[in-house]
Formats: structure tokens, C-alpha cells, sequence
């Protein structure tokens, strides 16, 4: 992974800033795209089992060994028991012994199986099956509460995030805890590349706009995933990698943040 820009997870593993999203790529069209993003310069692919393309991302990684590898467990599979299953049958899929990264996707608070969930990751973790382990979406209630009940920090929470839904303070929590920010969605469902701040950037550096948006997560110290299909946009998010932005350009990013951002689910609801 020489000159690719990489985060220590609190596991002293290397997480790659950048990656390859598959959210809503289907299982037969995953394995071309794996392989492209792989061919651009991608490190890192993002998958998991609610996606349904686990076997087609798997089929694309193929015997690249060194690849970054995450996926995560679906709500209907919280619980102890059930987690281990449900982890074992996304191997299975994915065709490989282990992954790279093992996240729990919704803690679905209402359910109250989170910290069993947990406990059946750190299980996983210890038996070879995921080299690092962390969350997807979780508070900072739901955080406190796993490490108070099992004294294991999760190495990564992945969260939505783009210039419109900054999640600030959770982040601020992130760095206090050791605990590296993955960005979903990290382009805003793509409409962030229409705002004229961003589009202005994009201008001034010569750059794609989703370039520019995913450069801002990378100078901001998190990890991000965002996904794309055609050969075209993989190779314009991949140009994050090959320019900075001044401290006025991400400023002006930084002034988008609106509380009333979120586009996805609300975690407090959702499961």
C-alpha cells in the first residue's frame, strides 16, 4: 500500500482512507466492479450481507490476498449465537476464512442483542475470523455501552457523514475513544456534487466534484467509502488521492453542515 493513505486503528492495523463502497451493486454485476476498482487502485472494498452481493464481491477480490476486506451483520442476526452463525455463513459467501473488518450495522436499540452481538464479535476476532472488528451507525450511548460491558473498543464506527451531515461531535467522541470514522454515503447521495461551493472547488483544483467532497474526508483524518458503477466515476473518486485542498477550500466545505442533514435512517429508530 505504498503512498496510499492509511489510518492505525486502535488494534495498531492499517485501515486504508479510501475504499470501494458496493451498497446496491447487485451480486452478478459486483464481481466486474470489484475488479475495476481493484484495477484503478482501491484497497479497500466495503460490502455486507443486507447488500446481497457478498459472493460477487468475493468472486471479484478473488486471490487478491492484501485487499482490505469488510463486511457486516445484519440486524435480523443480533445476538450471540446468531452472530457467529450469521459471520460465518457471510465467509462462506464471500468465499475466504476471514475479513479484514467485521462491523455490526445497526444497533438497533430496541432489540437490546448489541453488546451480546459484540461479544460474539470479540469471539470471532480471537478465533481468526476478522482480523479487526468495529460497528456501523452506533451513538455515542450504544459505544459507551459496549466498551463498559466488554472492555474492547470498537476500531471503527461508520456512520453517515458528507458536507451536509457532518456528525461533529461524534466524531470529536471517535478521536477521544480511538475509534476511526468510516463515512457512508460520503458524497451525500450525490447531491453534494451540485452545490455550488462544491462545484467551485472543482473548478478552481480542476477536479471532479465527488473528487473534492471525498478529498475533504481524507484531510479530515477519516475513512470512506463511497461507491460507484462505471468505470468513469471509480476513476474520479479515485483522484482524491492525487491533490489537497487549501485550508480556505475546506473551510468553505466545513461551512455546509446543516443539523437537519441526515439523509439516512435515524439509528435511534431504525433496525
Amino acid at each position: 500500500m505504498t503512498d496510499y493513505p492509511t489510518l492505525t486503528l486502535n488494534d495498531d492495523r492499517q485501515i486504508p482512507q479510501l475504499g470501494f463502497g458496493t451498497y446496491k451493486i447487485d451480486d452478478a454485476d459486483a464481481p466486474e466492479a470489484v475488479r475495476t476498482a481493484l484495477d484503478v487502485g482501491y484497497w479497500l472494498v466495503d460490502t455486507a450481507a443486507i447488500y446481497q452481493n457478498e459472493k460477487g464481491v468475493g468472486q471479484g477480490v478473488g486471490d487478491w490476498a492484501d485487499i482490505f476486506l469488510q463486511t457486516k451483520v445484519w440486524n435480523e442476526s443480533q445476538g450471540f449465537d446468531r452472530a457467529k452463525k450469521a459471520a460465518d455463513k457471510c465467509l462462506e459467501r464471500l468465499g475466504r476464512d476471514h475479513v479484514d473488518m467485521l462491523l455490526i450495522h445497526w444497533p438497533c436499540p430496541d432489540k437490546r442483542e448489541f453488546v451480546d452481538t459484540w461479544k460474539a464479535f470479540i469471539e470471532l476476532r480471537d478465533e481468526g475470523k476478522a482480523k479487526s472488528i468495529g460497528v456501523s451507525n452506533f451513538r455515542e450511548q450504544d459505544l459507551r455501552r459496549i466498551i463498559d460491558e466488554t472492555g474492547v473498543t470498537p476500531a471503527v464506527n461508520q456512520i453517515e457523514l458528507h458536507p451536509s451531515f457532518q456528525q461533529r461531535e461524534l466524531r470529536q467522541l471517535h478521536k477521544e475513544l480511538g475509534i476511526v470514522t468510516q463515512s457512508w454515503s460520503p458524497l451525500g447521495q450525490g447531491d453534494g456534487l451540485e452545490n455550488p461551493a462544491i462545484k467551485a472547488i472543482a473548478e478552481e483544483t480542476g477536479q471532479p466534484a465527488s473528487a473534492v467532497i471525498i478529498r475533504w474526508h481524507i484531510q479530515h483524518g477519516l475513512s470512506t467509502i463511497p461507491k460507484a458503477s462505471s468505470r468513469d466515476h471509480i476513476e474520479a473518486n479515485f483522484k482524491a488521492l492525487s491533490f489537497e485542498l487549501s485550508e480556505d477550500q475546506m473551510a468553505r466545505i466545513d461551512a455546509l453542515d446543516n443539523a437537519d442533514g441526515r439523509m439516512g435512517p435515524d439509528p435511534s429508530e431504525f433496525c
